[in-house]
């Protein structure tokens, strides 16, 4: 079969490797039917810094039908589609017995811990796939991971009235815009991309604001600003932020950074700014499965474009020089048939 694997820094390849076999007992075996590139694929590509295989099937953004169980597999039938949960827990440390497993002591990924969806089959533990509706899009599909990663970002901030920025319109952040408009009143967003921030606010209704204080003085009019989330992980857009967020404010922390960030902590103490992490997602991804049915509009809407496995290596360059107007590209292992 064909796969995209990861041999280290900068080193993707598209290649034939053998079928999976018949699955292990607990384990499940998919056909892949979409998946999503994440922006953490993409720091894993250039930094090298989850690589704990070589080489390894990437793709933690996977929608797949189920093609064969292992033994003791009774969640799951032949048949079934699922999305995939992407978080590999060990179930035996003190956070995972909390129920918090996204913070276990010994987390890893799919793509990582085990090869992943950027393949045409997969196999995975029974214990991480869920059951999608049969008629859902694929496409749809695979965006139930990531809409659980936003979520939990939207449900770390703290409820409060009053309007919410949300700091770069990539996947996280722009499926956060999505989810903040059905409750919050502005939702505002900040993007250097123009064409990407064009596409979130035309699809969310958000309203687009530059990081200065008399732009969103004048979208708030004059309203505290309270509440943030910061999706891009820039240190200098996080600075910036922080100069615009009001005292009292929280921002909830959902980007990849690449560099240290170097502030005055007196300037949190004074102003009583709350920064929280906002690590994968806790347990949000039944929820997102839920809501995909009603959010396939605007879901497919914000799709950048649509791939094949031979294209992910080009797809990684382009999205890595920031060149889309749309929050994701997808996979799509069997391209659709056109009606004549």
């Amino acid at each position: 079969m064909k796969a995209a694997r990861l041999y280290g820094p900068g080193d993707l390849r598209v290649e034939e490797i053998a079928a999976p076999g018949a699955p292990d007992a607990g384990w499940v075996k998919l056909r892949v039917d979409a998946a999503g590139i994440c922006g953490s694929d993409l720091h894993n590509f250039r930094t090298g810094q989850w690589i704990s295989r070589s080489p390894s099937t990437a793709g933690h953004e996977l929608t797949g039908t189920v093609t064969a169980i292992g033994a003791g597999v009774d969640t799951v039938a032949i048949g079934d589609r699922v999305v995939a949960d992407s978080r590999f827990w060990c179930g035996d440390c003190a956070q995972c017995h909390a129920g918090r497993r996204h913070l276990c002591a010994s987390l890893g990924f799919v793509g990582e811990i085990c090869d992943g969806g950027f393949a045409e089959q997969a196999v995975l533990p029974a214990r991480l796939l869920h059951v999608i509706d049969a008629a859902l899009d694929e496409r749809v599909a695979a965006m139930a991971e990531p809409l659980a990663v936003a979520l939990h970002a939207v449900r770390r901030l703290p409820k409060m009235a009053g309007a919410v920025l949300v700091v770069g319109c990539g996947p996280i952040g722009g499926l956060a815009a999505l989810l903040l408009s059905r409750t919050f009143a502005p939702v505002l967003v900040a993007d250097r991309n123009q064409a990407r921030s064009a596409r979130v606010a035309r699809v969310t209704g958000a309203t687009i604001v530059d990081l200065n204080r008399d732009a969103i003085a004048a979208a708030t009019a004059n309203a505290p600003l309270l509440a943030s989330i910061e999706a891009t992980g820039s240190v200098a857009a996080l600075n910036q932020l922080l100069g615009v967020l009001d005292p009292g404010g929280t921002v909830a922390m959902v980007g990849i950074f690449h560099d240290r960030l170097d502030i005055d902590p007196n300037s949190l103490v004074e102003r009583e700014i709350g920064l929280l992490g906002c690590h994968a997602f806790a347990d949000e991804l039944p929820e997102a499965v839920r809501m995909l049915g009603e959010l396939s509009g605007p879901l497919l809407a914000l799709i950048d474009q649509e791939i094949s496995l031979d294209d992910i290596p080009t797809a990684y360059e382009r999205l890595l020089a920031g060149r889309s107007d749309g929050l994701k590209t997808i996979i799509r292992m069997r391209q659709p048939v056109e009606q004549s």
